[in-house]
């Protein structure tokens, strides 16, 4: 990572990963039809509304503080988007399952997600992406597909550790199915994202080991 002056404007775009390999295809692949902004780098507990100075001032560290430049790696840019809200909207996007935790009694078992945010039309056109910490408790599946043929790309800021078993889908509904387990129970989590708000939530979910009933 390296950090750009910003005594000057300046515009530093380069390809992600998937850019990249959109670009070799060569022809229509490449197309950049939507775009994205964030504000990675800002830290908003610097603004400072006791400045001595007066309300002119309250933001002076944040305004000159240092720019990162861009990075390929999708996993680790905009973080943090800035949304564009439909104008009249009086509600922060709250993204909603019903349920805050999910158990899985033992192998086959199922249990549907289906998202909700609270605002109207809310992530109606690219849905949401759902994110399974462990595929190695559960699948995860969509039960309910996108109509639009233009897929958002799936972020994973699970934390690095969790991130090489992790599975991510996108859709409007989601269906988790207990995997097998001989030794004991295991939990992971389900991190619901809305593709187009912003707004997420995560829930728990325990998956219970197989037992074996014999009669005696």
């Amino acid at each position: 990572m390296g950090y750009l002056n910003n005594s000057s404007v300046t515009v530093d775009a380069i390809l992600t990963l998937k850019g990249r390999e959109l670009l070799a295809q060569g022809g229509n692949a490449f197309n950049i039809t939507q775009f994205a902004l964030g504000d990675d780098e800002v830290d908003y507990s610097l603004w400072n509304p006791e400045h001595p100075l007066g309300t002119n001032y309250y933001g002076t560290i944040i305004e000159n503080m240092p720019i990162t430049e861009a990075i390929p790696d999708e996993t680790q840019a905009l973080r943090y988007k800035l949304l564009t809200l439909p104008k009249g909207t009086t509600n922060i996007p709250v993204v909603s399952v019903g349920n805050t935790s999910i158990i899985l009694q033992g192998p086959g078992t199922v249990a549907d997600v289906t998202p909700n945010t609270n605002i109207s039309a809310g992530n109606s056109t690219l849905g949401y992406t759902a994110i399974l910490s462990d595929s190695s408790i559960a699948t995860l599946t969509v039960t309910s597909q996108l109509q639009n043929s233009v897929l958002p790309s799936i972020p994973r800021f699970i934390g690095d550790n969790e991130d090489a078993q992790s599975f991510a889908v996108s859709g409007f509904g989601f269906r988790l199915t207990a995997k097998t387990l001989l030794v004991a129970d295991k939990t992971a989590t389900i991190t619901i994202i809305g593709n187009e708000t912003g707004g997420q939530t995560t829930i728990q979910l325990t998956v219970k080991k197989a037992t074996n009933v014999s009669n005696t």
